[in-house]
């Protein structure tokens, strides 16, 4: 009986119909998880620009080909999270990471506004965006962006009554 309904939940999970379920974008989790984290983050608001074209697509015929990870440079102009507010000014190329889960793929628009949590590697900056958002934020709102400014003045990020 266990084998057969591991059976049926794998023949499930593997049909077009499965859903993916994800918790909703919230800046206070996604600072806390960068804080916590044991890379080094930093945080920028600006306008990212990158070649929308080469964001995965999911071929559902050959979905076992889509891949996990699809690296894409970027730039991202702005200014970063420092002191009180965003006052370093930030002009850099990224990496922009479009993951997929499956069938389900990051998106993302170029020249846009974005708060971006952007892990420090040697390579430079990467900024990972997943099907359920990720590490990255499009148009955030002025309370997003004074709650995270908040959240680094104090050392510590309650969540945010909006």
């Amino acid at each position: 009986m266990i084998r057969g309904l591991l059976v049926s939940t794998q023949i499930a999970l593997a049909s077009p119909a499965m859903a993916l379920s994800c918790l909703p974008p919230d800046v206070t989790r996604t600072y806390n998880e960068a804080a916590e984290a044991k890379e080094a983050y930093i945080i920028v608001y600006g306008r990212l620009n990158f070649d929308e074209t080469r964001l995965p697509k999911v071929d559902r015929e050959k979905l076992e080909q889509t891949p996990h990870n699809t690296l894409i440079p970027a730039q991202l102009v702005g200014n970063s999270l420092v002191g009180a507010g965003f006052e370093q000014a930030f002009d850099q190329p990224i990496t922009l990471n479009a993951q997929c889960f499956g069938p389900w793929c990051a998106g993302a628009r170029s020249d846009t506004p974005f708060l971006a949590f952007l892990e420090r590697t040697e390579d430079g900056y990467l900024l990972k965006l997943d099907p359920c958002g990720g590490f990255g934020f499009a148009n955030p709102s002025l309370e997003m962006l004074e709650h995270v400014a908040q959240c680094f003045k104090d050392k510590a990020c309650e969540p945010a009554p909006f």
